[in-house]
């Protein structure tokens, strides 16, 4: 079994999910299914399939989650240091064509939210950034081509 690399702010919105899954969600349904079930004719009831449905994503879900926090492999970002990237690193990058900058830190693929600029340590770019220093160039295959960035800055939070 693959550890998966994370970090403790990662982790936490997980283990809330499966909380919530296990003790609200799941107990939720259970009561729709038996209220459905009260309706009569089951091949029928709408309300007890989507019921049954809703149940079946719920116990994926719940199996997903306790399989990833099984193998969660936990990083302290904060006792983390240096000038080369790499996991837990929030590097700010300029795109070499425009001279737009963005800062990212790289994270674990199931905290990865481009919205919060984290991004996965198994995305194309972090995956170019991993190694490098400040100074340093990566060239990134994005779908609308290839991108050059310069690493302008590397830090730990």
């Amino acid at each position: 079994m693959e550890k998966v690399p994370m970090t403790a702010g990662g982790l936490t919105p997980l283990e809330e999910e499966l909380k919530q899954l296990k003790t609200k969600d799941r107990r939720d349904v259970i009561k729709a299914i038996s209220e459905a079930r009260e309706h009569g004719d089951l091949s029928e009831n709408a309300e007890y399939h989507a019921a049954k449905e809703r149940q079946g994503f719920i116990e994926g879900r719940i199996q997903e989650l306790e399989d990833v926090i099984s193998r969660a492999d936990v990083i302290d970002v904060s006792k983390l240091s240096g000038s080369t990237v790499k996991f837990g690193a929030t590097v700010t990058v300029v795109d070499e064509d425009t001279d737009e900058e963005t800062t990212y830190q790289i994270v674990g693929p199931y905290e990865a939210d481009l919205a919060k600029k984290l991004i996965s340590v198994q995305s194309p770019i972090a995956r170019a950034l991993i190694g490098k220093t400040v100074g340093d160039t990566v060239e990134v295959k994005a779908p609308g081509g290839i991108k050059s960035y310069e690493v302008l800055k590397v830090k730990f939070k």
